[in-house]
């Protein structure tokens, strides 16, 4: 596919409200970027499968005429969410140029099918489907959603948005030692969940050697009516296009390791966190009942079972005795 070649943008707001703030995203992002050399794709979403019924759904089939709007005014493609077989007949008979699946959707294998099923019979045919990965962390399910748009024909570009603010680098990773073949976009609005966070997460592009990313732009984000504390204004995303576009890593296989090692280390520190907050509850009840914070019986009985666990996975008495030691040492001094 001739977008693999050269960096994806697909930029625009989470969710079209109004034709003003369609158009006025579009122009104001678009005017930042005249002569680029990296593909943009206009995005904005007509139906929003939210978790409440008392939020904002999107506008539904009316935006797709904005959406057109843009198209022909500004001159670059377009693209919209869809999650069923009556959105994508809807949007293609629009014009719409990408479409992408949500997390949501992907979650679901029978909505896919549908989707896919619906894409194989229609006359006209999108340029390609973005393929965000589901909202739980399944690398199969993901890879077995892109197989099933590809049998109706269809390009694919693979998005990874992380699973509920956590980055899932381990499922991305293995998306793109499978499937070297297709585009992997960074989607770092749903990774992060907040806009300050969204310039350090779309370092990984040029770390990983990914093909580009996916940002939600909105013209006024403090006023948006879905994903505010997530979305940048165009000049915000104007300011970032230094960090997306930078010379890819020469060493981006041991960066994808790195990523996961960070990751992983992140969950460690929140779970030791987590454990020492009980801890503190323990000292208050012992404080209590007039009791001393050490029980040398219970520590030796975690350490003897931490031990054999550590033997069963190869991992040395004494190395499980010093993390555990130090970590029981801070304990006592919070109790």
């Amino acid at each position: 596919m001739e977008a693999a070649k050269r960096k994806i943008l697909v930029l625009g707001p989470c969710a079209a409200e109004s034709r003003e703030q369609v158009l006025s995203t579009a122009r104001r992002l678009l005017s930042e970027q005249a002569g680029a050399a990296h593909l943009i794709i206009f995005r904005a979403g007509a139906w929003k499968p939210r978790t409440s019924p008392d939020s904002f759904q999107g506008v539904g089939a009316e935006a797709l005429a904005w959406l057109k709007e843009v198209k022909n005014t500004c001159h670059v493609p377009v693209a919209t969410e869809v999650a069923t077989p009556e959105h994508v007949r809807k949007s293609l008979q629009a014009g719409i140029d990408y479409l992408w699946l949500g997390a949501r959707t992907s979650a679901n294998p029978i909505a896919v099918q549908a989707v896919a099923d619906e894409l194989k019979a229609a006359a006209r045919k999108p340029l390609a489907v973005l393929v965000k990965n589901p909202v739980n962390e399944d690398a199969a399910l993901w890879l077995g959603n892109i197989a099933r748009i590809e049998a109706a024909g269809i390009p694919v570009m693979a998005v990874h948005r992380g699973c509920q603010h956590h980055p899932c680098w381990a499922m991305a990773h293995r998306l793109r030692q499978e499937r070297p073949d297709i585009p992997l976009l960074l989607d770092p609005s749903h990774l992060t969940g907040n806009s300050q966070l969204v310039a350090k997460a779309l370092e990984k592009v040029p770390q990983l050697a990914l093909d580009g990313a996916m940002v939600e732009v909105h013209s006024d984000p403090a006023q948006a009516l879905s994903d505010a504390a997530q979305q940048l204004s165009p000049e915000q995303m104007a300011a970032l296009l230094p960090v997306v576009l930078a010379p890819q890593a020469d060493d981006a296989g041991l960066q994808w390791f790195r990523a996961e090692i960070d990751e992983l280390d992140d969950r460690i520190w929140d779970t030791v966190l987590q454990r020492l907050r009980v801890c503190e509850q323990i000292g208050e009840w012992k404080h209590r009942h007039h009791m001393q914070p050490l029980q040398p019986e219970r520590f030796e009985q975690i350490l003897h079972g931490r031990q054999a666990w550590g033997e069963s996975h190869d991992i040395s008495p004494e190395s499980v005795a010093a993390i555990l030691s130090a970590i029981h040492a801070e304990s006592l001094r919070r109790q």
